[in-house]
């Protein structure tokens, strides 16, 4: 099991999306979305400009990991395709194939400009094991501010044992949340 940690920079509901019963990362992260397995961990930190850094925004253990072309016609995930309403405005199902075979982007809060990175890993990571805190951000205790990524890309070399007690914690969260 691995734990991979990032910097949320804008948290609106997009990437992660924690609405309509699962935690999905379609967008952004695409290292991250490419490494990752079913089991490992995700978590998204803070920033200064949101919630401020040292603070934990969710936590998801990855129970699924889908293709595109699977999470597009995956009924489960219909309800996260752009729509009216601001859970449904923030969808990240948002990519799909034409009838030839060429990606489209449908329209959503996310820029047309992000879809070759966001494309460069096929996969979405899926969870229905998460914490989702968002704006009321918890404070990451000092004896696991090592999981802190401060600035881009991710972190992921944590030693087991401490990945086991930073598991532990999150899932005492997970169960009050």
């Amino acid at each position: 099991m691995k734990l991979y940690s990032y910097v949320v920079k804008h948290d609106d509901g997009f990437a992660p999306n924690p609405f309509w019963g699962y935690c999905t990362l379609a967008c952004c992260k695409p290292k991250i979305r490419n490494l990752a397995q079913v089991g490992d961990w995700v978590i998204g930190t803070g920033s200064v400009k949101n919630v401020g850094s040292g603070k934990l925004i969710y936590a998801m253990k990855i129970s699924e990991k889908l293709t595109f072309e699977q999470y597009f016609i995956d009924n489960r995930f219909k309800c996260k395709i752009p729509s009216r309403g601001r859970k449904e405005l923030f969808g990240d199902n948002i990519y799909y194939k034409d009838e030839n075979g060429n990606w489209l982007q449908r329209k959503s809060m996310h820029k047309l400009k992000d879809m070759r990175r966001d494309l460069s890993s096929k996969n979405v990571l899926i969870s229905d094991h998460y914490c989702y805190f968002g704006k009321n951000a918890i404070i990451i205790p000092g004896e696991f501010r090592a999981v802190i990524k401060k600035g881009p890309a991710h972190k992921c070399n944590f030693d087991s044992n401490f990945v086991d007690r930073f598991i532990y914690w999150v899932s005492e969260k997970i169960k009050r949340n």
